[in-house]
């Protein structure tokens, strides 16, 4: 005996209302992203592909031309060297230096609040305005750290002006800029590590050392990923900074994959080669955040 098919289920009035109020409320969402996210992506790929001063209005397919110009730079590959170097000095001393200090003020110590909000504020305040006050700091001449140096009878190196002191320069100042915000992602982990967790290690009698092992690094595992992510996205889109500092000098010293960006697009106006650099750096982000997510995150003791 056949088996009378089903009858096809119909979409209840409740069930067009509920996708139509989806509708409402993702559609502008996606809208935005299509178009301030998604079309800018996909034009630039196409921009790395031609060749275009943005003034022409022919802009000729060069297909792999640019790609092949730029790998085959010098310039391009000392910058992709100070581009290493910039992230990973920024990024692990940031973790290290907010991880410390987080420690330090989460102790119950006098004027705790007031250093946190003092070490929080440069967080706030934009890059160029940071850039401008640590030009000063740095001047080899009558900038501050020229007058400490000189109370031990030492002279002060030309920090901006030298291949030797810029990139050095630069980083302290990011470190510097960014380290608050670590500082506070920190406090806000230790504050979420329950304290029942530290009296069962002394119970077991274990030391600082083994408790900050065993107990306080695992605890912060989420937030450790967490920042490294952010900071090294943050670290690779970081311009103001070098712009204001160094003007990605002197002789590249200082120059990044972002900066070399904005010079060949902005100063050059080369549109096609800017492309390949711009499609190098997301590929760069892009690999690197599938690799944190995907084997960093097997490491982390999440609850």
């Amino acid at each position: 005996m056949a088996i009378p098919p089903k009858p096809a289920r119909t979409i209840t009035a409740r069930e067009r209302h509920e996708w139509l109020l989806f509708a409402l409320l993702v559609g502008p969402n996606l809208l935005l992203f299509g178009v301030f996210t998604y079309w800018p992506l996909l034009y630039n790929i196409y921009l790395s592909f031609i060749r275009w001063n943005f003034l022409r209005p022919r802009k000729p397919f060069v297909w792999l031309d640019n790609y092949r110009d730029v790998f085959s730079s010098a310039q391009f590959w000392t910058i992709m060297g100070n581009t290493l170097t910039f992230t990973v000095c920024s990024v692990g001393l940031t973790l290290l230096l907010g991880l410390s200090l987080a420690l330090l003020l989460n102790q119950p110590l006098r004027y705790r609040n007031t250093a946190r909000a003092v070490l929080f504020s440069p967080t706030v305040m934009a890059g160029a305005v940071v850039a401008v006050v640590w030009s000063y700091i740095f001047d080899p001449h009558y900038g501050l750290i020229d007058k400490l140096l000189g109370l031990v009878g030492l002279s002060s190196p030309d920090w901006l002006g030298t291949t030797v002191w810029a990139m050095p320069a630069v980083i302290i100042v990011y470190v510097w800029k960014n380290l608050g915000y670590a500082v506070v992602i920190y406090l806000a982990g230790l504050q979420g590590i329950p304290r029942e967790l530290y009296d069962a290690a002394r119970v077991d009698g274990a030391g600082p050392w083994a408790r900050f092992r065993h107990v306080t690094l695992p605890g912060l595992s989420p937030v450790a990923f967490f920042l490294s992510v952010t900071s090294i996205l943050a670290t690779f889109q970081s311009f103001d900074i070098i712009k204001v500092l160094t003007d990605g000098g002197p002789v590249d010293a200082t120059s990044t994959l972002i900066y070399h960006l904005y010079e060949l697009g902005f100063v050059s106006y080369d549109a096609g080669k800017a492309g390949v650099v711009a499609v190098v750096l997301f590929t760069i982000m892009l690999v690197l955040t599938l690799i944190q997510l995907r084997y960093l995150e097997r490491r982390i003791a999440y609850g």
